[in-house]
């Protein structure tokens, strides 16, 4: 089974901090708080074609929930949460859990672990070619006038005469689901269910994130192994 279908963790992005090892390193961390993560519903191959964990994060007030959404998470005894995601899992998997259950930090993830964490990256407005596609541009210096950051001529020749679709340049940046892959789990925070991401993650402070076992981690080498 791929590792993109194992159980992962939905969570909010704390902020950053640092840590420091046994010889003194100092180690950038994010922060992700992944507590109460509740099981609303265990879909089986029988009924609905496919094995997987459906689960809620966060808590939302009964007067924000729809009356289907109500039912449906009244029927496995769970709070509303903010987000309701699913993540297709093993039979087996799906065996040791039940809807209403809590899905522990330690339980899914460990320390040393590769993970992939999707968010969504912070918004930037509206932005200039140069800024919005990583270009580089011209000195600003020497006579260079205000052509030092423009993206410079679009156009083509008289044929074709157009500006073909897809062509680089301004608009909205930002604000986009992304996924930082393999970044290594430093600690884990079982008595405040706080994971402790070794790197940056996407999102600001407060965004939701989804935390899964990476997908292109490279296998652990064995012991003694050269």
């Amino acid at each position: 089974m791929s590792l993109s279908n194992s159980l992962g963790l939905l969570g909010r992005k704390v902020g950053m901090m640092r840590l420091f090892t046994d010889d003194g390193d100092a180690v950038p961390v994010t922060v992700v708080d992944v507590s109460n993560n509740r099981v609303t519903q265990i879909k089986s191959q029988e009924t609905d074609g496919y094995v997987a964990l459906q689960v809620t994060f966060g808590s939302r007030k009964a007067s924000r929930v729809t009356k289907p959404e109500a039912g449906h998470l009244a029927k496995a005894g769970v709070e509303a949460g903010e987000i309701i995601q699913e993540f297709r899992v093993t039979a087996e998997t799906a065996g040791q859990h039940k809807a209403g259950g809590v899905i522990a930090a330690g339980s899914v993830f460990s320390v040393g672990q590769k993970v992939d964490v999707q968010g969504t990256s912070i918004g930037k407005g509206f932005a200039g070619t140069i800024k919005r596609h990583n270009m580089s541009s011209q000195r600003a210096s020497h006579g260079n006038s205000r052509s030092h950051n423009v993206p410079g001529s679009i156009g083509m020749a008289q044929d074709p005469g157009r500006v073909f679709p897809g062509k680089r340049m301004t608009g909205h940046l930002g604000d986009v689901t992304k996924t930082t892959q393999n970044l290594d789990v430093f600690r884990i925070d079982e008595a405040r269910q706080l994971l402790l991401i070794k790197g940056a993650i996407p999102g600001s402070k407060g965004g939701f994130v989804t935390v899964r076992p990476a997908i292109k981690a490279k296998p652990q080498a064995a012991e003694g192994a050269k």
